[in-house]
C-alpha cells in the first residue's frame, strides 16, 4: 500500500570505468559477456578500473572552480548534477534551495609532495616536532590539512549546483554511504525532508587510496580474477575502481506533484555492524535478509561486495543458503567503489526494475540465472572492513 511519504528514486547519476550516465551502465552492463575496463601497469602489481575521459565542464561550466578541485572532487559533482538533471531539478532555484544534501565521501587525497618533502627532510634531522610545523605551515594548500576535508564535496556541489538546503557528510567506507541513504530516507518517511540529493565518489587512481586497503593487504595482487572467484589468491580479493553514484530521493507526495517519472520505490533500508572476530558473519547477513520484508519467489540482488576474502565469502554463503535469490556483482565490471559502493548499488537496483529486465549474470561460473521481470530487487554493501547495509528497492505503484 503507498504514501503520501514513500521514498522515492527520480534521478541517477552514475560515473564508472564503463562511461557516464544512466542509459550508458545499462547497456554496458545488461549485455552478455560484458567486458570490464582494466588498468593492470600505473599501480603494478595492483588493478584498478580506471575513470573513463570526461569533459567535466558539462556538469562545471566555470574553469575556476574545477581547478580548485581535485578530481575526487570533480567526479563527485560531476555525477551530482548529472542526477539533478536526471530528475529535472538541476537550475530550478527553488527546489535546489529547499533541497537536502547528504554524502559519503573520505578524507580526499593527500598532498603527496608535502609527504614526500617530510619525510625526505626527516631523514636529515632531528627536530621532528619544529619539521612538521615548517612544513605544515609553509607548504599546504589552503585547506590546512594534508589530505583534503571530506565535506569539501558537498561544498563544491553547492557552489556549483546551488544545492542550499542542510548538509551532512559520512565518513567510513562502505558504512558512510549507508547511513547517507539510510539518513536520507528516513527523513523523508518522517516528514522532515521533501527532497534529497545523496551519493558518493571515490577517485582511487592516487597512491594514498590504494595504500589504505594495502595496510591490511585487503588488495588483490594476482592477474585479475572474477569477483567471486578470487578467494585464496595472493594477497587479498579486492580490486578498485573510480567512480561516483549520486541518487535524487523525494517523497512520493512531492514527485507526482512534479510530475515526475518514478525509477522505484526505496522500501526498506536496514544496517548493521557486528564484531566480525566472534560473529559468523554469514549468519549476521542472513538475519539482515530476514528483517528486511524480502518478497516470496525469486529475487535479484545487486551485491556491493568487495572481493575482500572473509566478507565476499560470507555474503556468498548468505546468497547460497537462500537460492531465490540471484546476486550479481557489479565490482566485477565497475570495481570497488568504497563510500560510493551502496549509492551504486541502490542505483542499479532501481535501473532493472525500472526497465523491466534482469543484468545477466556478470560472471556465467558462479551467478545463477535469473527469469522472469523484477518488481523488487535488493542491493547490498558489505563492507571490506566493517559495517553491514542492505536496501529492497520495489517497483513504483
Amino acid at each position: 500500500m503507498s504514501s503520501t511519504h514513500d521514498v522515492v528514486i527520480t534521478g541517477i547519476g552514475l560515473v564508472s570505468s564503463l562511461g557516464e550516465g544512466v542509459d550508458t551502465h545499462w547497456d554496458r552492463l545488461s549485455a552478455e559477456g560484458a567486458a570490464p575496463v582494466l588498468d593492470a601497469e600505473r599501480f603494478a602489481p595492483y588493478t584498478i578500473h580506471p575513470l573513463p575521459v570526461i569533459d567535466w565542464s558539462l556538469q562545471i561550466a566555470k574553469r575556476g572552480d574545477q581547478r580548485q578541485m581535485e578530481t575526487w572532487q570533480r567526479l563527485g559533482t560531476y555525477t551530482a548534477g548529472l542526477a539533478l538533471d536526471d530528475a529535472g531539478i538541476k537550475g530550478d532555484e527553488a527546489l535546489c534551495s529547499t533541497m537536502d544534501m547528504i554524502v559519503a565521501a573520505a578524507g580526499g587525497e593527500r598532498d603527496e609532495q608535502v609527504d614526500a618533502a617530510i619525510l625526505a627532510a626527516s631523514e636529515t634531522r632531528d627536530d621532528t616536532e619544529v619539521l612538521i610545523n615548517e612544513k605544515l605551515t609553509t607548504e599546504l594548500r589552503p585547506t590546512l590539512f594534508l589530505a583534503q576535508l571530506s565535506n569539501l564535496l558537498a561544498g563544491n556541489i553547492s557552489i556549483v549546483h546551488k544545492v542550499t538546503g542542510s548538509s551532512r557528510t559520512f565518513m567510513g567506507e562502505e558504512g558512510a554511504g549507508v547511513a547517507a541513504i539510510e539518513t536520507a530516507a528516513a527523513r523523508i518517511r518522517s516528514g522532515q525532508s521533501s527532497h534529497a540529493l545523496v551519493g558518493g565518489a571515490f577517485q582511487t587512481e592516487h597512491p594514498d587510496m590504494l595504500l589504505g586497503y594495502e595496510f591490511r593487504g585487503f588488495l588483490h595482487r594476482a592477474p585479475w580474477k572474477p569477483l567471486w572467484q578470487r578467494s585464496g589468491t595472493e594477497g587479498g580479493g579486492v580490486v578498485t575502481g573510480s567512480g561516483a553514484a549520486f541518487l535524487v530521493l523525494e517523497s512520493r507526495e512531492h514527485a507526482e506533484r512534479r510530475g515526475r517519472k518514478i525509477y522505484a520505490t526505496l522500501a526498506t533500508t536496514i544496517s548493521d555492524r557486528v564484531r566480525r572476530r566472534s560473529t559468523d558473519l554469514a549468519a549476521a547477513i542472513g538475519a539482515m535478509l530476514d528483517k528486511a520484508g524480502l518478497p516470496a519467489g525469486p529475487l535479484l540482488a545487486l551485491s556491493g561486495a568487495s572481493g575482500a576474502h572473509e566478507a565476499t565469502a560470507a555474503e556468498k554463503a548468505a546468497f547460497a543458503a537462500r537460492p531465490d535469490i540471484a546476486a550479481r556483482g557489479f565490482s566485477n565490471l565497475t570495481g570497488h567503489l568504497k563510500e560510493a559502493q551502496f549509492p551504486f548499488a541502490v542505483a542499479l537496483a532501481a535501473l532493472t526494475i525500472d526497465r523491466g529486465s534482469a543484468y545477466p549474470a556478470f560472471d556465467a561460473q558462479t551467478e545463477p540465472a535469473f527469469d522472469g521481470v523484477p518488481e523488487a530487487a535488493l542491493a547490498t554493501a558489505v563492507g571490506f572492513f566493517h559495517f553491514e547495509g542492505m536496501a529492497l528497492l520495489t517497483a513504483p505503484r
